[in-house]
């Protein structure tokens, strides 16, 4: 599904009534039978003006918003499994006791309501108060917590930190211009003009100070003094901190040929770097995205929906093959040319100019508009220089923990052991920067968990998405079912490293997507 089509829905912040025309389904407050809804269904309808999913468990019958609190996703297409629901579009996870939001990338709890049974007849009757659940750790005293890095595992982290009862002081230093952003969009609706610009954070106005989140935007970090326990900032100031989390993310890897820092050549990483380039595109004819990378994809569909002339440049022989497998990598590409975009495959960049990138075949491609995607690299120079254990990433533990006692790592930086495979992993997905923000915010304050969170990812090209669930790496095979035709794609793609599966993507397939990610996750605990 599209993002575009969840933007009315989404409210982040408070629960508003469902417009009677979009009202499905029975009455629920004037009653559903008993014995048509058997234990593990649910039942979506409405109640009192507001979609209400009914769903049944052994011991009780709960009813709960029917649409996800992250995009507004029906919740009624995902799966229950124990006491939780989870969300068909971006995997988000709920408690069905509590509506409480148990997995990123959803924070806001699922409204809930009383259920009463009357004559063998279910009954939706008053809504329920929120539950505040508050988590004291009396053994985590009042301290200095200290974040550097505004984006997804940083955000997460610090809000985390208050959700677990902490009451001490918490410092967000980000070089960013703006509060932390929903970046999956920056290369989708930002871009394409289709999005409101509220749409593009993820906390809402006033979030940070509400909660007593020190968030110190244009803030540059120059060194950390892990004996001292110290960050010195560009200011001058020196700050100090009890535990400190390094959340800098990754930098967009530039090209270094001739031209690369032209005006018109940019790249991608930032709000502000998609607000500039809508604003380019939209007086733009015709632009050369470098690189078949997720995010040049991305930004290639979202050009052409300001019917922007796009052509990609790529030195693969097929978009997305060595992350997706040949199949998929060349459905991508048909995709791709269905809507106008055009492609140079197995060459690269030799020269830009004012007015055109020179490839190295000989091709001169005319382009006021270039955006290099051709990849990232994590942000590693202030860990580097801390003397902390780096190796493609910072190297941390199972508890996200460095080399330096007190100090964490998480989201594109962090290099962790995994438990289960024994194999250091480092991935760059939003939703376990998301997710491992809030592990590292619990064990900085003793938890000692384990992370462990299935690896997920999804991407949105025109009005095809895609979901990746696990990671394989490179030299995998894959086995393909159902069909990659040009209307209506329904396949799954599972992925395998040494004949164990490890991946499993999904076109169409929303709810083979998330019994993947449970199956997986089944397997990783009966494995320790």
């Amino acid at each position: 599904m599209h993002l575009a089509r969840f933007i009315a829905h989404r409210s982040p912040t408070r629960h508003v009534a469902t417009p009677a025309s979009e009202l499905t389904g029975p009455n629920l407050a004037a009653g559903l039978p008993l014995a048509t809804l058997n234990v593990g269904a649910m039942v979506l309808g409405h109640a009192h003006g507001s979609a209400v999913l009914v769903v049944r468990r052994p011991q009780s019958i709960v009813a709960i918003g029917a649409s996800c609190t992250h995009y507004g996703a029906a919740l009624h297409g995902g799966l229950v499994d124990g006491d939780t629901i989870r969300c068909p579009l971006h995997h988000a996870c709920f408690n069905l006791d509590t509506g409480k939001a148990v997995h990123a990338p959803a924070f806001d709890a699922l409204r809930r309501w009383a259920v009463e049974i009357r004559d063998d007849t279910i009954f939706v009757t008053s809504p329920l108060a929120p539950i505040t659940i508050v988590e004291r750790r009396d053994k985590a005293p009042v301290l200095h917590m200290v974040i550097v890095g505004g984006g997804a595992a940083g955000d997460a982290a610090a809000a985390m930190l208050r959700e677990q009862g902490y009451e001490g002081q918490i410092t967000m230093l980000s070089a960013d211009h703006h509060a932390p952003g929903d970046r999956p969009n920056f290369s989708k609706g930002t871009i394409a003009g289709t999005v409101a610009m509220d749409f593009n954070f993820v906390r809402p106005d006033g979030f940070y100070r509400e909660h007593n989140i020190d968030l110190r935007l244009n803030t540059v970090v120059t060194s950390i003094n892990t004996d001292n326990r110290t960050v010195q900032l560009a200011n001058g100031e020196t700050v100090a901190y009890n535990a400190l989390l390094l959340a800098t993310g990754a930098e967009p890897i530039r090209l270094s040929v001739p031209g690369a820092y032209l005006p018109h050549v940019r790249t991608l990483r930032t709000l502000a770097d998609s607000l500039d380039i809508a604003m380019r595109a939209s007086r733009a004819r015709r632009a050369v995205v470098i690189g078949a990378s997720f995010i040049g994809l991305e930004v290639a569909a979202a050009l052409r929906a300001r019917n922007v002339d796009v052509h990609v440049v790529a030195f693969d022989d097929i978009p997305m093959m060595n992350v997706l497998g040949r199949e998929l990598g060349v459905y991508m590409q048909a995709l791709h040319e269905r809507h106008g975009v055009t492609f140079h495959l197995g060459t690269t960049v030799s020269l830009i100019d004012a007015n055109a990138v020179h490839l190295e075949n000989g091709e001169v491609i005319a382009a006021d508009l270039v955006i290099v995607g051709i990849g990232v690299r994590p942000a590693l120079t202030l860990a580097t220089n801390a003397g902390l254990a780096t190796d493609n990433g910072v190297l941390v533990n199972s508890r996200l923990e460095t080399s330096s006692p007190g100090v964490f790592a998480a989201g594109d930086i962090a290099r962790w052991m995994d438990d289960t495979t024994g194999v250091r992993t480092r991935v760059e997905h939003w939703v376990v920067a998301q997710r491992q923000g809030q592990i590292a915010a619990r064990n900085m304050l003793g938890a000692n968990e384990v992370f462990d969170a299935i690896p997920f990812f999804w991407t949105e090209h025109y009005d095809m998405s895609l979901r990746y669930v696990g990671h394989a790496e490179r030299g995998f095979t894959t086995d393909v079912s159902g069909t990659l035709g040009d209307v209506s794609p329904n396949v799954g793609v599972s992925y395998s490293n040494n004949g164990r599966l490890v991946a499993v993507a999904t076109i169409g397939r929303d709810r083979e997507s998330l019994e993947a990610e449970l199956a997986f996750e089944r397997a990783r605990v009966g494995a320790r």
